[in-house]
Parts: structure tokens; C-alpha cells; sequence
């Protein structure tokens, strides 16, 4: 299974290396997401860096997927709670270690990992390195939103828990870039995550960045629409929340604690007695609808923005319906050029003095 010559027979046209050691959710996961993935998409290749021992078993009961898969042995693995600096000193040779080596050494495009999310950033931006003018990287997640698309981007979620104006900037950049392809948005609406929308409201450097974006939008492809609050990171009114990774965060886990006791609720109040099982029964469709429409697992995954290559990153207990929605949207970025683009766009706004000071000390790995 190891490099076997059966994955170049299918010659798929985007190979997808995947880290199949972190996360929570176990091989099941992992394998049933990649098999879902590679049903519906004959172009998806896969570089598994995972226990033979483990996945080896599991690829040979999948002839399709086993077809378009090299599995790379790999037995060490960076925990869930390993902190970012140690995992710098001592994940040489871990699945994540190995997974982004490949995007590195062009053996794949995109990689994709249910691991720690700060030992993921951390030594992303060691063997990956940050794109030119990048300062801090930046993990963007679509949104469930009232926009015809059904989403909206928000970012940073967690990758640093500073931003200061200058990193506001590219993270509106950036992000525009990433709703323009992931959204296939032309001019995506731009709007910076304030205390309220009033002008004088909001720290210093939120003025700042909003000067800075609203010049950069003048030439640039998107909109900038001013400050908006957290009501209205779901609305129609805006495509891209831009924030630092501190706010960001806590946007997404409040966010998603609400929806899970949202359902619980709504089970709950159906199961209350029989007429209301009844009335739950006549709504099952709808339920199912809606069941589907808020079920995070179909938009899981963040991007790691402001690299030299593009790494996504799961949600630590994805089962294989998230890993799955993961892989598909590594899939499409990789089709789009997404890493190029970004880093030409960064660029064109870098040289136009849209970009603000350059010189700055890099980011401590203190994760959100």
C-alpha cells in the first residue's frame, strides 16, 4: 500500500494529502469521509499518512478508494492537547509533519487535518512558511447565512489572538479572494466586526484598519461596507466578516453551542407528549430541512489563510460526513488556484502601499 503504483492506474488530477492521525473521530471517520469523496469525484487523489496497520485493513475493503490512495506509514502522532511550541520541537515524523511535507514537496495540494488546531498552524507556518507580507496567518470558516449563497465568510477564527490594523487589512484580502472562489462571489461585501456600526465606536485600531480597507477596496474586487455586529454575521447584508482571532473564536463556539442546544430543544419540545409527537411526525420533512440546512458538519472546515500553500483544517470530531464536506471544499480550492491567487492579490495590494507597515516581530504560537 505504501507508494503503490494501483493509485497513478486512476491518474487522478488533484492529490489531497491527509492527515489521518489527529483528530477524534478515528480511521472509521477518516476512510468513510475519503470514500464518500472519492464516490462523487473521480478526480480526487489521496496521499493518507496514517498506522498501515490501521488504514491498510480498511483501504483493502474499499478496492475504489484503495485505488486512488498511497498510504504513507506514519506511527506518530501530535495529541489534542500538545501545546504549539512543543509540537515544533518534537512533531518531526508525525502524520501532520509528514501531511504537510507533502503540499511542501508539490506531492499534493492541499492538506487536510482533524488535528490540534495550534500544532496545525504552527508547523504550517514552519514547512509551509507565511506568503509574502503576510504577517499572521488567518483561519477563515463559511458561515451559515440569509445570503442566496447560504453562507458567509468569517475570519480569523483562532489562528492568533491579535490582529492589529495592517493584519486587519490582509485578512480583508485575503478573505475577499477566498469568498470570490469558495462563494464564487465577483465583488464580495466587506464588513469589519465591531462593538457597533457608529464610526466613533470600537478600539483605535479597528479606525484604522477601516480607513485602511475602505482605500484598498477603491482599487480593489470587493466592498467594503463599514463596521457591522455579531447579528449580523448570518445576515444578507455582508459576505466577509473580518476580526481578530480572539473575537472570532468565541463567535464560533458561541455559535456552535447555540445550534446544538437549538436541536436539543427542538427535540426535546417534540418528544414532549404524543400529540406532540404527532405534530413532529407531520413535520418531518421540514425538520429534516432544517436539520440539514443547520448541520455544521456540511461546512466543516477552516481555511489556513496567508501560507505558501493551502492547508484545511476539520473539526477535531468530524465523522465522515464532515470529513467528507473537508475534503470537498480542499478539492475546490485546489481546482481555483486558490494559494496563487491569494498570493498575487496580496501582492498587487502590497505594491499599490495598501498593505501598511511590514516590519513587525512575527506572532508568539499563543493560539485562541
Amino acid at each position: 500500500m505504501n507508494g503503490s503504483s494501483a493509485a497513478d492506474s486512476s491518474d487522478p488530477s488533484v492529490w489531497i494529502s491527509v492527515d489521518a492521525m489527529g483528530g477524534e473521530g478515528g480511521a472509521t471517520a477518516i476512510i468513510g469521509g475519503m470514500a464518500m469523496s472519492a464516490a462523487k469525484n473521480p478526480e480526487i487523489g489521496f496521499i493518507l499518512h496514517g498506522d498501515e496497520n490501521v488504514f491498510g485493513p480498511l483501504l483493502q475493503k474499499k478496492p475504489e478508494l484503495s485505488a486512488r490512495t498511497r498510504l504513507k506509514a506514519v506511527t506518530k502522532v501530535i495529541s489534542m492537547d500538545e501545546k504549539p511550541a512543543r509540537a515544533l520541537r518534537q512533531g518531526k515524523g508525525t502524520s501532520m509533519w509528514n501531511a504537510l511535507e507533502s503540499v511542501e514537496q508539490g506531492e499534493a495540494t492541499v492538506a487536510v487535518s482533524c488535528g490540534n488546531t495550534g500544532a496545525l498552524m504552527a508547523l504550517s507556518m514552519l514547512r509551509l512558511r507565511r506568503a509574502p507580507g503576510v504577517d499572521r496567518p488567518a483561519i477563515a470558516v463559511l458561515w451559515p447565512s440569509r445570503n442566496p449563497s447560504g453562507y458567509n465568510v468569517v475570519l480569523d477564527v483562532g489562528a492568533d489572538i491579535r490582529a492589529d490594523a495592517s493584519d486587519l487589512l490582509k485578512f480583508a484580502i485575503m478573505g475577499a479572494t477566498y469568498a470570490r472562489h469558495g462563494l464564487e462571489l465577483k465583488r464580495p461585501r466587506v464588513g469589519l466586526l465591531n462593538v457597533g456600526t457608529e464610526e466613533h465606536k470600537g478600539r483605535s485600531e479597528l479606525h484604522d484598519a477601516a480607513r485602511m480597507i475602505e482605500e484598498a477596496s477603491v482599487t480593489g474586487d470587493f466592498e467594503y461596507i463599514g463596521f457591522v455586529e455579531g447579528s449580523d454575521i448570518s445576515s444578507a447584508g455582508v459576505d466577509l466578516v473580518v476580526t481578530d482571532g480572539f473575537a472570532g473564536n468565541i463567535a464560533l463556539k458561541t455559535a456552535e453551542g447555540t445550534a446544538s442546544l437549538v436541536r436539543e430543544l427542538l427535540g426535546n419540545a417534540f418528544n414532549h407528549s404524543p400529540f406532540s409527537k404527532l405534530g413532529a411526525l407531520f413535520a418531518l420533512t421540514s425538520l429534516r430541512r432544517l436539520q440539514k440546512r443547520i448541520d455544521p458538519r456540511r461546512v466543516n472546515g477552516g481555511v489556513f489563510l496567508g501560507l505558501n500553500g493551502t492547508v484545511i483544517k476539520s473539526h477535531g470530531s468530524a465523522d465522515a460526513t464532515g470529513v467528507s464536506a473537508a475534503i470537498k471544499l480542499a478539492f475546490k480550492l485546489a481546482k481555483n488556484g486558490f494559494s496563487d491567487r491569494v498570493a498575487a492579490r496580496l501582492a498587487s495590494d502590497i505594491a499599490t502601499g495598501h498593505s501598511g507597515p511590514e516590519e513587525k516581530e512575527p506572532p508568539e504560537a499563543n493560539r485562541a
